[in-house]
């Protein structure tokens, strides 16, 4: 267990990059579809029960919201994908805020993608998977809910998530490698668990750069 991330707090929330914390230190966003799991990650991550707010309502997140893990570190919850019941207008305003903070928030270390192990690559999460390659971003294909099923079976949909990746079809905006794509790893999560905690929580530090547990 990371303790750094056990002192995170609410620490902003922006519907336009007008509101967001100044673009210094270091971050790591969290992307999912709306009932993949995100904030339930967070929070396990993080060692706390409502820091991020999960509903059973999805699409709840609409904004941009920031956790102060410390002066110089936070993580951010970017809004949910896919199912929220709003208009389109509404929908295509997130998608160009999120897409505006993938390409040009600097301080941006890496993006945590959350997909449900039983569905996961959907057509929307490889068009996440562009916006984060197409900004040199390494990052984490976190496959939750793997509570749900048996170690055989999300151990296959894992490997199976793994061969996609080094063999992409010609999904949207993902074509053949080009040798410039950033890293991605895959880790199986469950919220409820705890499984891949301490590992999902090892690189998320690694890409904070935050000092070594003593």
């Amino acid at each position: 267990m990371h303790p750094d991330f056990q002192r995170a707090s609410l620490l902003a929330a922006a519907a336009s990059r007008a509101g967001t914390p100044p673009d210094t230190g270091f971050e790591v966003a969290f992307a999912g579809r709306s009932n993949a799991g995100k904030s339930s990650a967070i929070n396990r991550l993080c060692h706390q029960r409502r820091l991020a707010r999960t509903s059973r309502t999805p699409g709840r997140t609409q904004q941009l919201v920031f956790f102060r893990v410390d002066d110089e570190r936070r993580l951010v919850d970017l809004p949910g994908y896919g199912f929220a019941k709003v208009s389109l207008a509404i929908k295509v305003g997130w998608q160009a805020l999120m897409e505006d903070y993938l390409r040009r928030r600097r301080c941006l270390k890496g993006l945590v993608l959350v997909m449900d192990i039983r569905h996961p690559l959907t057509d929307i999460d490889r068009h996440m998977l562009a916006w984060g390659r197409a900004t040199a971003l390494p990052m984490l294909l976190l496959l939750t809910k793997a509570d749900k099923l048996k170690r055989g079976a999300r151990e296959r949909q894992a490997a199976e998530v793994r061969r996609w990746l080094a063999h992409p079809g010609a999904g949207p905006g993902l074509g053949p490698a080009t040798g410039q794509e950033a890293d991605v790893a895959v880790e199986v999560f469950s919220a409820e668990t705890g499984l891949g905690v301490q590992r999902v929580q090892e690189r998320l530090a690694g890409w904070l750069a935050l000092p070594p547990r003593v």
